[in-house]
């Protein structure tokens, strides 16, 4: 999913580092998201070191705020 207004993608396919479960999930676009649930294995993922989110160190696409070229503060 794109947001026309923006140009930004909103979707991202998060990859379970533990499993290798793939899912898709929207982003949000209002903050960063710290903490993800794998839905397979259960794994609570957090950001690598120097990522701001979860979508910027496992997913397809980084978050909203990279993509516009901006910092993520969490």
């Amino acid at each position: 999913m794109e947001d026309a207004a923006s140009g930004l993608e909103l979707t991202s396919v998060l990859a379970c580092p533990k499993c290798g479960h793939r899912a898709s999930e929207q982003m949000p676009t209002d903050a960063c998201q710290y903490f993800y649930d794998c839905r397979y294995c259960g794994a609570v993922l957090k950001p690598s070191p120097g990522d701001c989110c979860v979508f910027c160190s496992y997913g397809t696409v980084p978050c909203p705020p990279i993509q516009a070229g901006n910092r993520c503060d969490g």
